[in-house]
């Protein structure tokens, strides 16, 4: 099983083998049926954790904070304002400090570079809640989502529709890869994702049965799809960009029509949250062309946003076992 990541951090998928990730998988639906059973671990009891946020967060913060409480550790959340970090202290001595002081270290933020200094300096397990290029705990997450749903993975289609060239984007093309499943990224050609990243996920793709596509057609990208998956349309610290993107964006948008494309009436949607799917946040009120998908799909039956939601606590539990527990 998943014990022989311990001591590794967690970066990005790239960076595990397809074993280790159904390892990690596995290893979330134990510590699901635990939870929902009313059994608690001390696989990391006596821990303490560092939780380091530059970008403020609801699913991955309370993730950690209860995964590390659920299995007898202390979290310690530092906030942008909180820590020297970057500011007038490098990274690197940060690292170093908070690795003589912590068992572990999360970071959620912006630049990659960031956290793979982390994780060269603190000589703990380092894990990463989000950059800008790659979002690992979220992909397991989602991949045991669908899991749950299909009761396998392999040959599965999954497309996403939206800006392919983001760290969601990135993040399941590599993962779906990994297991073996048919990932279609649909997207505007401005923003499809990196020619590099694709040409190495489609060497995986041939190792595993898998498959990659990258297309601008909506119709053709999920014709018979198992999920359809989407995100906002600009990222974190992309506000200026939101206008622009949504005339980029608009026909990309998921409805009933979309859904109804795949061919599946099994077929599930999945996005990993916050979305905007109606009018009942500031955001979305000033730019209401912003809604990545309609309020009938995001509240329909085919919606499994809040399963997956909630599987980000099970994973990332999963990780830190796997990698600190006893």
């Amino acid at each position: 099983m998943a014990g022989n990541l311990r001591g590794r951090h967690f970066l990005k998928l790239l960076d595990f083998t397809s074993e280790e990730i159904r390892d990690l998988l596995v290893l979330s639906a134990t510590l699901k049926a635990n939870k929902r059973a009313g059994l608690r671990g001390r696989t990391l009891e006596g821990k303490s954790i560092a939780l380091i946020f530059e970008k403020p967060s609801t699913r991955t913060r309370c993730a950690f904070t209860v995964a590390c409480i659920d299995e007898g550790a202390h979290p310690e959340y530092l906030g942008k304002g909180d820590i020297q970090l970057g500011k007038k202290e490098t990274v690197a001595d940060t690292a170093r400090v908070l690795g003589r002081m912590f068992d572990g270290i999360e970071f959620r933020g912006f630049s990659h570079a960031t956290v793979e200094t982390l994780a060269e300096y603190a000589g703990v397990p380092v894990w990463n809640g989000l950059t800008d290029t790659w979002h690992p705990t979220q992909i397991l997450a989602d991949l045991l989502t669908v899991q749950e749903e299909f009761g396998h993975l392999d040959g599965l289609a999954l497309a996403y529709v939206g800006d392919g060239r983001n760290n969601m984007a990135n993040s399941l093309m590599v993962g779906c890869a990994k297991l073996g499943m048919d990932v279609r990224i649909v997207a505007p050609e401005p923003l499809h994702p990196e020619t590099g990243l694709v040409d190495r996920v489609a060497a995986i793709c041939a190792a595993t049965g898998g498959r990659i596509t990258v297309t601008t057609d909506v119709s053709a990208g999920v014709d018979g799809a198992h999920a359809v998956y989407t995100d906002v349309w600009a990222s974190m610290g992309e506000e200026a960009l939101i206008a622009d993107r949504a005339a980029v964006l608009g026909p990309y948008k998921i409805t009933p029509e979309v859904m109804a494309a795949t061919g599946r009436r099994e077929a599930i949607f999945l996005h990993c949250l916050p979305a905007f799917h109606n009018l009942e946040t500031e955001v979305a009120r000033q730019f209401p062309d912003i809604r990545e998908v309609s309020d009938e799909v995001f509240e329909g039956p085919q919606s499994r946003v809040f399963d997956e939601a909630e599987n980000r606590l099970h994973t990332i539990k999963a990780v830190m076992v796997a990698t600190l527990g006893r």
